[in-house]
């Protein structure tokens, strides 16, 4: 018998593998840090600085690091890009500068933050003092960096003031999803009852002081609940949400409309009178009738019943009694023949009406 043959294995160094997958997971991370600098802007940081010399190097370093570095050669210049509504959030600041100096621009800076959102400030300076620093300080700096600075320090300085800004940015952004849902209805996103009303109050008593009118009109899809059970909730929910659309769309900016009840709406008008707050609901009803509403592959005729009130040039008309005579109109508009708008001066005469149809 002959010899079988001996099989030769090449033994491959662990040292090398484990090498070669640090690189591959090197290079990976390397280019999820590019694709996240891809999506997302990288954050400006204004550099205020007289020294052509530290312009340079700052702003090298700020790129370098991922920022957008935007120059001042002065105090003057700076405080005007502060001005603009888009002006950067973290501000570099060098206490000697021509024009305004370091400190007075942190003070007008928080000054200014009063009114909007929160600026963080880094003075970079020679001055070494400890005075110098709790007067920086208190004049509203949030961090103080000697020249000539440690470049790892400053940048772990504005990672902290890019961190804090970010965060401050989703409060903000929480505070006001917050506010809205408090102040509009979930479903049609027009301001809710709660918000509709004082709303209302607060037209009423503006209107007393100006010696100006303001028409109020209160509107029920007609039929709605023959609409939730032929075609189900989800196809009724559909049509309040476009209903509250088509009558948003119509309005002025400084008009208003808020989900009343179920299928009610409140409209306001301010400085409209009787005849103009007819013609306009008029318009209104037309414009939610000409075409019908589809949802759900289901398109279903969508009308709505109006009543109108005016309060008087004179005042003295109060939220109850306004509310009550609109309701009133939209009682006689149901009882008319619906998709229509009716006014009624007491609980028993008509004075003005439209009307779409004349059918019960």
């Amino acid at each position: 018998m002959g010899k079988r043959p001996l099989l030769c294995v090449r033994s491959i160094p662990v040292t090398n593998v484990t090498e070669k997958s640090r690189a591959k997971r090197g290079q990976s991370k390397k280019i999820a840090d590019v694709q996240v600098m891809l999506e997302k802007p990288a954050m400006r940081v204004l550099v205020a600085e007289d020294s052509v010399i530290y312009q340079r190097l700052v702003g090298n370093c700020l790129r370098d690091w991922g920022f957008s570095p935007i120059m001042a050669k002065d105090g003057t210049e700076a405080w005007q890009v502060l001005r603009r509504p888009d002006a950067p959030k973290l501000v570099l600041l060098d206490w000697v500068l021509p024009g305004l100096d370091g400190i007075e621009l942190c003070r007008r800076i928080r000054e200014a933050s009063s009114e909007g959102c929160y600026s963080y400030i880094i003075v970079l300076t020679g001055k070494s003092g400890q005075k110098e620093m709790l007067e920086a300080m208190q004049a509203g700096a949030d961090d103080y960096i000697v020249k000539p600075f440690d470049e790892p320090a400053l940048r772990a300085r504005l990672s902290v003031g890019k961190r804090i800004l970010d965060l401050q940015e989703e409060l903000v952004s929480a505070r006001e999803s917050m506010r809205h849902a408090a102040t509009h209805d979930g479903l049609t996103g027009i301001l809710n009852r709660r918000e509709v009303m004082l709303a209302l109050a607060r037209e009423l008593e503006r209107a007393k002081r100006d010696k100006k009118p303001v028409g109020i009109i209160l509107a029920d899809i007609d039929h709605f609940k023959n609409v939730n059970d032929t075609h189900g909730h989800l196809h009724g929910d559909e049509a309040l949400k476009e209903v509250a659309h088509r009558l948003r769309s119509r309005l002025r900016v400084y008009d208003a409309v808020g989900r009343y009840g179920g299928e009610e709406f409140l409209l306001i008008l301010p400085g409209c009178d009787l005849m103009n707050t007819i013609i306009r609901a008029d318009d209104l009803r037309t414009h939610i009738a000409c075409l019908p509403i589809t949802a759900s592959k289901i398109s279903s005729a969508i009308t709505v019943s109006m009543g109108v009130a005016v309060a008087s040039e004179a005042g003295g008309t109060d939220v109850e009694a306004l509310l009550g005579q609109a309701d009133r109109g939209l009682y006689l508009a149901k009882k008319n023949g619906r998709n229509r708008v009716e006014h009624l001066e007491d609980e028993s005469v008509a004075t003005h009406s439209r009307s779409g149809t004349k059918e019960h």
